[in-house]
């Protein structure tokens, strides 16, 4: 008997599924006004953005993954990914560290769980998309700036570099049809 086999498809990136730079604008405009009163529910949005960490790897952050050294911050893999280790921007880093010494030193820093993580994105976000949107976003400014896969691979923890290349075919594409069109 002769079994077919029919490739899954293949993950296709959108502007529907991560933040355009407008959006991204906005979206840091909406996190520095309410940095002072809510600074968790801000931290949480900024982390994802800056480091492109999934959600469950922000929530499962621990006193013991800050370096103050490197002002770097480990995120340990999920869903088979790779641990790894994203350095922090000097002022995100210092804002990090003055919440963490508000939490007790043997709990998670966000004790929420995915579900309220949820509802403070709702609260945040500049348009209606999904939270691993920011995981995205971070990917294509990372490779934009860069070009370089490999370094994309290990900032997002991918062990197979295929999972990776979605975002160099969608910037490469985006940019060619850009030239050819425009």
């Amino acid at each position: 008997m002769l079994v077919s086999r029919v490739a899954a498809p293949r993950y296709a990136l959108n502007k529907n599924k991560y933040l355009i730079d407008p959006e991204v604008e906005r979206l840091e405009r909406i996190l520095a006004s309410d940095a002072k009163a809510e600074p968790r529910d801000v931290l949480l949005i900024e982390l994802a953005l800056k480091t492109g960490a999934r959600a469950t790897e922000l929530l499962s952050l621990r006193h013991v993954d800050l370096n103050i050294y490197d002002q770097t911050i480990f995120i340990r893999g999920i869903k088979g990914s790779n641990d790894r280790e994203i350095p922090i921007k000097k002022e995100v880093f210092d804002r990090l560290m003055a919440y963490a010494a508000t939490v007790p030193r043997n709990t998670e820093l966000f004790p929420i769980g995915y579900h309220r993580l949820r509802q403070i994105w709702d609260w945040y976000r500049p348009v209606p998309k999904k939270f691993h949107s920011l995981r995205h976003t971070f990917a294509i400014r990372v490779y934009r700036k860069t070009k370089d896969l490999r370094l994309l691979q290990v900032a997002l923890g991918h062990r197979n570099i295929s999972n990776t290349m979605i975002y160099a075919d969608y910037v490469y594409s985006q940019s060619e049809l850009k030239k050819l069109i425009l």
